[in-house]
């Protein structure tokens, strides 16, 4: 292995890249330093770099395109201009099938016919022409600048492409990562290895403190491509992240054997998330726990103490929204399946129970399910309370029912 070869490879260890992406690199610089020395901005290069020799082969790359007069090209051009200014003043871009008509011809990409003759008889149409080009000596001092300065942006483009790959793959899933700082904008920078998350205002639950250098999951949400290498939106809020906890600490759900099938959540305070399994020697709630509740605890724990409901998820409707009104026993529930609404009924100390602090145990049950709930108190159905009913709302007809209550008790 030749000394170029040894350190295109260290470079690879290095940067976690493959060899043939660091030679196309230099292969680039170098097609990039010939343009400077002896070649014109009229030449689409291309270079081949010999590792074991350095010996360079270059050429210059077009495609075989029909001939064209300078006439037509030149008339083509003014219309085009014409078009291009009519779409600028009705603030749109030309469109590419309103542009067809038109002659167009790069001369840095294409050669027409006649030409493309003069350097291979057998040129066509549609082909692509490779003309040899001669190296005549070394490259000068600005050519190897300009070398230099490729080489490190294509090492720079083909990290942050590699950085992508490698987390549009943990879309959807979880990662570790480590509060680094919070930006002017609120949203907080999570280190995660060779790359730096975000964390919005909006996807943080507002109970947490993200305390710089504090490790904790974040759920992938998106990983997208921007100018300045890979946009990596974190979330802690979503409820995906609930799911993906529930896969990672029970190998029931990992395997399939017990399966999630809706979860709702109000992020910091509490969840609902309701389970199944065709597997009748299994025990789904049983699973979730644990032994002593070793595997909830766990998963609550990494939520930073968030409560979880686990609910069995039926079929019945019915039964399903006395599920998920848990901890609240529900004397009955009847159902409007037109209007998709239930009316569920619960004795008087059950009432507070079922709707939940402003309301967050009935909406959260909604949510469960897909269906408006309303609870009412047995004997007191003047009074009921919707889960699309305003938190400040709720909390009055709770006062409201509850000094009723206290007014019965004393008589």
């Amino acid at each position: 292995m030749s000394e170029i070869s040894k350190s295109i490879q260290l470079i690879c260890d290095e940067k976690g890249l493959n060899y043939e992406t660091v030679l196309e690199a230099v292969e680039s610089a170098l097609a990039a330093a010939y343009r400077k020395d002896f070649g014109n901005r009229g030449q689409n290069i291309k270079v081949k770099f010999d590792v074991e020799t350095g010996d360079i082969e270059a050429w210059d790359i077009k495609e075989v395109v029909e001939d064209i007069s300078e006439e037509k090209l030149e008339a083509d051009q003014e219309e085009l201009s014409k078009r291009r200014e009519i779409a600028r003043e009705e603030e749109r871009e030309l469109t590419d099938e309103e542009t067809a008509d038109l002659a167009q011809f790069n001369p840095k990409t294409q050669i027409m016919l006649k030409e493309a003759k003069e350097h291979d008889k057998k040129a066509e149409i549609g082909t692509t022409l490779k003309i040899n080009l001669e190296v005549p000596g070394e490259f000068g001092r600005m050519a190897a600048q300009t070398a230099k300065q490729v080489i490190m942006q294509k090492l720079r483009e083909a990290e942050r492409n590699t950085v992508f790959e490698d987390f549009k793959h943990q879309e959807g899933q979880i990662v570790q990562g480590t509060v680094q700082r919070r930006d002017r904008n609120g949203s907080f920078i999570i280190e995660l290895g060779k790359i730096t998350g975000i964390l919005p205002s909006e996807e943080q639950i507002q109970k947490e403190f993200y305390r710089p250098g504090a490790r904790l999951k974040f759920y992938v949400k998106s990983v997208e491509m921007g100018n300045r290498g890979p946009e990596i939106i974190l979330s802690r809020a979503t409820k995906s992240i609930i799911a993906e906890i529930f896969r990672q600490e029970i190998p029931e759900i990992e395997d399939g054997t017990v399966i999630i099938e809706d979860i709702a959540r109000d992020p910091g305070n509490r969840s609902k998330i309701s389970v199944s399994t065709e597997d009748d020697s299994i025990d789904p709630i049983g699973s979730c726990i644990g032994q002593r509740g070793s595997r909830i605890t766990t998963i609550i724990n990494e939520l930073g103490g968030e409560k979880i409901d686990v609910i069995q998820h039926n079929k019945d409707p019915k039964e399903y929204i006395k599920q998920a009104l848990s901890p609240a026993k529900i004397l009955s529930v009847e159902i409007d399946d037109e209007a998709k609404e239930a009316l569920a009924t619960v004795v008087a100390d059950q009432f507070s129970l079922a709707i939940g602090r402003g309301g967050q145990n009935v909406r959260l049950a909604a949510d469960l399910t897909g269906w408006t709930i309303k609870v009412v108190q047995e004997g007191g159905e003047d009074v009921a309370v919707s889960s699309e009913e305003a938190p400040e709302k709720v909390e009055e007809k709770l006062i409201e029912v509850i000094g009723e209550s206290n007014e019965e008790t004393k008589e």
